[in-house]
Formats: C-alpha cells, structure tokens, sequence
C-alpha cells in the first residue's frame, strides 16, 4: 500500500489512535489507516486551495488596479492607437481598410467602441491628437486590453497552480508579471498585444487542464478542455500571426504525447492501434481543424461588416474591390480602345511610365555598355511626358472605337517624342539580368524593329475576351518576344536620370510589383458617352476567394516591412532589455511614456532560463556518471512541467532570428510570460524538496511491489508534507521586494506621470536608454 504524506508527517510513523483489532492479514488496520490518510489529506487540500484561492484574489485585485491606474492619462493619441483605434473606426463605418494583422483583436475594439454608442467618426490621424476634444470614448477602448491584461496575471497563477506547483512558486511567477512595466504599459493603450499574450497564456492553462485529464480520455470534461485549447490557440494566431508559435508549443508537448501513448510498454498499459487513431484523431480535430475553422469565422465576420469602399481598396484586386459599395474605381473605369492617349501607372509605387528626349550614358558606373536609346523612366507626378498612344498591332489597322482586350498585341506611342516603346536584349542600368527599356522611331518600330516594339495586355485574373479597361483593369505589359514584364522599383536612376525611377524588363513574370493600371485617359473628352457612369451593381465573390486573396495580400506586405525604424531591436537584446520604445512625449509638463520592461524583473528571468538548462546539462552529465542526484518526482517536474515552460519561451522567441522584418521589444512579451513561468518553478525546485516517502514508493514500484499509487494529482502541500518553507517564502520576498522597487521606480516612464526632470530621466537610463529629455 502506497505511503501518502500529510503536512503532520506520514501517518504510518505516527500513533494514530487507539490500537485497532487485526485480522490475521492485517485488513482491518489498513482499511481503517486508509479512511485517516484519506481524511487528512481531504483536510489538507481543503486548507492548501483555500490560501491559492485567497493569495489568487489578491493578486488578481491586484492586477486590475495597476492596469487601470490613471488610465485616462494621456488623453491623446499614443504610438500604436493611430492605427487599431482607426481600424475600430473603420469597422463601426463599415469602411474596407487592409492590415497584415488578422482582424480577431480589432474586431475586440469595434465591439467595445459599439457597446459605448461610438460611431467612428474620429479616425486617429495623429499621434497627439485629443480624444476630448473629438469626443472619443478612449477610456472604453483601453478598457478593453486593461481587464485582458489583469487576466492575464490571474492565468498565470492558475497555470502554476494547476501544475501543482507550491503558494511562493506561483506568486513569484504571476508577481513578475503583476510588476512588470512592459506588460503593464502595453495592456493600457488600444494595441493587439494584450489579447495575444491572454490568448497564449490560455492556451498553455488549458492544454495543462486537457493532460491532466489524460487518465480519463473522451469524458466531457476531457473534450471540454481539449477544444478550448483550440479556441485558445485560434484566438492568440487570428489575433497576430506571430501566435502560430503557441501552436509550435503545444503541438510539440502534443507529439510528445502521442509518442507515448504509442508505448506498448506504458505504465497505464499498451493502447490498441484504433484506439490511438481515435486520440490522434481527437487532437487533429481539437487543436487543428476547430482552431481553424474559428480562424475563418473571424474573416467571414470582417468582410460581412466591411462592405463599403475604403482606404484599403488599393490592396485588393478589382474583382474584389467590386464586391464594395462606393467603389470609385467600379464607378471610374472606362473601356479603353484603341488610339486612346493613356498615362500608365505602377501599382506598387504609383509612378508612371514616363520618357523623355534624354539618352542613357554610353557607358555606366559599372562600366557596362548601354544602347544610348531614349530614355524611359517613372516619375512619379502627373506630366505630357505620361502620355502614351495605345496602338494596334498592324499598322494597317485604322479602325476607332474599337476595344483593348486581354492578351491583344499593341504597341506603345510616346506622344510628346513621337517614339515607340521598345524593350530588347541589352542590360538596364541597375539590372544586368533585366532587360533594358527604350523608345525608337516609328519608321524603325514598324520595320526593322517591329518584333521588339510589340506588347501583350495581360489583364490580372483576366478572362478571353475581356475588355481592357482604365483604373479596374489591373495588368502586366508583357515584351512579345523575350516575354519579360514591364516592372519598376523605387532605387532612383543617377543624374542622368534626372532620380527618377529606372523601368526594365524582369524575367520573372509571376510577381505582384509587375502590375500595372491605366490611372487616365487623357485624349477621351469630359462628355464622351464611355465616362458615363451608369448605375453599377455591387458583385459578389465566393468567401474562400476573398480569404486567399487577402491572405496573400497580407503575408505580402508583412514581408515588407523591412524598412528600419529608430526604436526597431533585435531578438538577442531582448532578454537584457537592452532597448525600450518611444511611445508618446509631452514636452511641456517632461511626460513621457517610454515602453521598457521591469529591468530587474527581466534579468532575474533570463538568469534563470540559464540557470534551467546549467541543471539539466549538469544532471545528464551526473547520469552519464552514474550519479543520480535527483529523486524520481523532483527530476520529473524539471523535465516535464518546467520543459514545457521552458519550451514555451523557446518556441515564442528563437523563430524571430529567422525573420527579417521589423521587430520591436512587445514581440518577446509572450516568451516573457513563459520565462516567468520558470523562473516560479525554479524557486521550488532550488527552496523545496519531495518528501522523501514518496520516493520511496516510487523505487518500491519500480523493484516490482504493487503499489496503490493515486490517480490525482498530488497538492504541492501533499508533496512538500512536513518540510519547512521558509527559505522559499524568503526567496519570495526577496524577488518580490526587489521587483517591486524595481517597477516603482520605472513607474513614471510607464504610466506617463508624473513628469521628470532632466535629472531623473538620466537616473533611468541604465543602459542607454533612448529617453526623452524635455527642454
């Protein structure tokens, strides 16, 4: 019979009562010894969840108050609310806008601006501009990421509670949390990153609440917290992409899972093959297929409310665009025919084709030889020199009125120099690989130079037959002969080229920055028939169309943003928080809000994230020594509870090495959470040690006895019966108390008041930090 604990010691050294009548085997005793320790350890689990329910509602009161302190302060437009509070307008006007950011979180915001009667008539145009004076119910959006915030510390509480960890691991845990400024400052404005961080913490609570349910498998119970996992892991990716690692986390301790449930010598006994299909297939659904289909919900709910034309039309396809009401792109198009005067612009950087009577240099800076043909550039304002003759392939063709259409053959007219649009096998002046792009004489064009003056209209998504048309028809300008695309880019051509932007032919065809669009058709006269503007009805697309589409709209510019930025760090400075982020200044009263975590805080974490993996490179070499320094149960929760936290940090911080676009301090938030994690775990581990009969039992099982081991999982009251805590609550403290001092001092710089003097701010730059000083 196993040997439980009680925090008065073990009852089998113990004189429990009066001496009880055996039988021969000694039943009558152990059954009556079984109803005390069964007693006892009611009692003392009682005792144990009444002070975490206790120090759990302290903490969480808490968390409210340093969330919601002074968060009416600033009362202007901060740093990031530019863009999620104008995207919470835009929602309640139902005006389509674009961000690379799923919509779930700003979805969050329109609901809450829509709860308060806000009708998203202020747009959040400038950092600075007042929310008083704009009647903006600013309070009630910050609300919103303050209360997810204040969660955020109770869960993780709960997840250290619920992983059986003792009352001074889980308040050290959620204390650095509670104290720490970064997620402080970062849940007290309209920003994404609260709903992130809360939605990843859920996922680790819930999956924690899912395994240890794994004893009772398909229960009620154990779906419930399976697919609320899923939700979790929905809510944190449809929120930022970046929550894609929060499933690396827990698809990780997943596989790990399965793996053993594949055992056939596992201690619960070995699982049929149909029965672990039946698990592999519940998880597949629970944390694939549901995360999923709640990931497509929250679009369907962003194009069901987004149905009038907006600023982010431009992104879109003109099938798309079409589909909105208001469209003025559906309402400007106009059929282009042939003999028409265009000026052609560049999707992407809005320049227009443009020439002019100067040539490329003979030679350029490289040393290469160039055709010294007219030049063709993009320029990107309005001038004659955009304009261009769209003519028919044959010269013999004179007809008027009659349509462009996709795939048509046409040549190009420059109006002002009387030349024709060429490209041909010489290399551009940036481009060795790229073909260069001129214009020649119309005699030439239709002689001996006739192939290479000759374009193919490559309408976008286009069908056989379809109209060419101005504005809606977005196109490629494909050579005939060499089949390259018409493409420019933003480099500026040297003098010569007047810095204006280089036009070339690129190989590769497939990109989106080969796109093109007739913004204007400048010989069409005001009252021509075709600029009549009949009443157009608003077109339809199937939903997974318009999801794809967006999709790659969006992975696209995401990838972008790679252009540098003066609070912009890089992921190994992050752990010492070697820089913070300028969020909002107000020279005349020396505010500032400046985005930092809680020094201290941070340093203690990412020390002991080390300390983590120095011990268990220590006990692995111990093992390979024949050492083992470790009991069966404390070497098991290093492993496996603190390996999961440990993994956790590792999975939400190591994948933005490989990213190249811009990174700031909030994209370690979530792998901050989990170092706090550890960092509780650690402080149990180093203060605190099983008691010693559970180790008994443990090599008493594994020698071959039977042991009645309980199928629960044991209070760290339960494990720790018996011992002293006292080092670890001092150990407690001490984090507690320094943290504290820490987060008081720094308290200014993250609440925006009170302001502080040149002095002050100096005493708080302890690595540099890039603080505002007020004249």
């Amino acid at each position: 019979m196993a040997t439980v604990s009680t925090p008065q010691g073990t009852l089998r050294q113990r004189n429990v009562g009066p001496s009880t009548k055996k039988s021969k085997d000694g039943a009558s005793s152990d059954v009556e010894l079984d109803k005390l320790v069964k007693a006892a350890t009611a009692k003392s689990s009682a005792s144990s969840e009444r002070d975490h329910k206790a120090v759990f509602t302290v903490i969480t009161i808490l968390a409210f108050v340093t969330r919601f302190w002074g968060i009416s302060h600033p009362n202007e437009v901060v740093f990031d609310e530019v863009h999620f509070g104008k995207f919470a307008s835009y929602y309640l006007e139902k005006t389509y806008f674009f961000d690379v950011h799923p919509p779930f979180g700003k979805l969050l915001f329109a609901l809450m601006g829509w709860l308060v009667g806000f009708d998203g008539h202020f747009h959040f145009e400038n950092i600075g501009d007042s929310y008083i004076v704009n009647k903006v119910p600013y309070v009630a959006f910050r609300s919103l990421p303050a209360i997810l915030g204040a969660l955020t510390v109770s869960v993780v509480y709960l997840i250290m509670w619920e992983s059986g960890y003792s009352l001074p691991a889980c308040i050290v845990a959620a204390g650095l949390i509670l104290l720490d400024n970064a997620h402080i400052g970062q849940t007290r404005l309209i920003l994404l990153d609260a709903t992130l961080v809360f939605a990843m913490a859920c996922s680790l609570l819930f999956y924690i609440k899912f395994y240890k349910l794994r004893h009772e498998p398909f229960s009620r119970k154990w779906w419930k917290w399976l697919i609320l996992t899923g939700f979790a892991l929905s809510c944190d990716i449809s929120t930022k992409y970046v929550g894609l690692f929060a499933f690396i986390t827990i698809g990780s301790a997943v596989a790990i899972d399965l793996w053993d449930l594949l055992d056939i010598r596992r201690p619960g006994g070995a699982l049929s093959l149909p029965d672990f299909g039946k698990h592999f297939a519940a998880r597949a659904f629970g944390l694939i297929l549901m995360p999923f289909l709640f990931y497509l919900f929250w679009f369907q709910v962003h194009f069901s409310i987004l149905t009038r034309s907006g600023p982010g039309d431009d992104f879109m396809t003109p099938e798309f665009q079409e589909t909105l009401s208001d469209n003025v792109m559906l309402a400007n198009a106009v059929t282009i025919n042939f003999h028409d005067s265009i000026a052609l612009k560049h999707k992407e950087t809005k320049a227009y084709l443009h020439s002019h009577a100067d040539r490329y240099p003979l030679r350029y800076d490289d040393g290469r030889v160039s055709s010294q043909g007219q030049q063709v550039t993009g320029y990107p304002f309005n001038d004659t020199n955009n304009y261009w003759q769209i003519l028919p392939a044959s010269a013999d063709d004179q007809q008027l009125g009659r349509p462009v259409k996709n795939h048509d053959l046409v040549r190009l007219r420059h109006l002002v120099t009387d030349t024709i649009l060429m490209s041909h096998d010489v290399a551009s002046p940036y481009y060795p690989t790229n073909q260069e792009f001129t214009t020649v004489s119309v005699a030439d064009a239709y002689a001996d130079r006739a192939a290479d003056t000759l374009f193919e209209i490559r309408i976008e998504h286009g069908k056989a037959g379809q109209e060419f048309k101005s504005v809606s028809s977005h196109f490629k300008l494909i050579h005939n002969p060499s089949k390259v695309a018409m493409w420019t880019h933003t480099t500026p051509l040297p003098e010569w080229g007047h810095k204006q932007q280089e036009i070339n032919g690129n190989k590769q065809i497939a990109p989106s920055s080969n796109v093109w669009l007739v913004d204007d058709i400048p010989s069409l006269a005001a009252d021509d028939k075709r600029r009549e503007r009949p009443e157009k009805q608003i077109k339809t697309l199937p939903f997974l169309r318009k999801w794809f589409e967006l999709q790659r709209s969006m992975f696209w510019h995401n990838n972008q943003l790679t252009a540098s930025h003066p609070y912009a760090s890089l992921p190994f400075q992050w752990p010492f928080l070697l820089r913070g982020v300028s969020f909002w200044t107000h020279n005349d009263t020396r505010q500032q809000i400046y985005f930092l975590g809680n020094p201290l805080g941070w340093w203690l974490a990412s020390s002991v994230l080390a300390i983590y993996v120095g011990i268990i490179l220590a006990d692995q070499f111990s093992l390979r020594r024949g050492i083992d320094a470790l009991d069966h149960r404390s070497r098991s929760r290093l492993y496996n509870s603190t390996g999961f936290f440990f993994l956790a940090w590792a999975t939400h911080y190591f994948p933005f090495y490989v990213m190249g676009r811009q990174l700031f301090l909030h994209h370690y938030l979530p792998a901050h959470l989990a170092s706090t994690l550890v960092t509780g775990a650690l402080v149990e581990f180093i203060f605190c040690q099983d008691a010693y009969e559970h180790e008994v039992a443990y090599q008493a099982a594994k020698a071959g006895k039977k042991i009645a081991a309980p199928k629960r999982h044991l209070t760290a009251r339960e494990r720790f019966a018996g011992q002293s805590m006292m080092a670890s609550w001092i150990a407690t403290l001490v984090i507690l108390v320094v943290v504290a001092a820490s987060w008081y001092f720094f308290l200014p710089l993250t609440y925006g008041y009170p302001g502080l003097s040149v002095e002050q701010v100096v005493r708080r730059k302890w690595l540099g930090y890039d603080l505002h000083f007020a004249k």
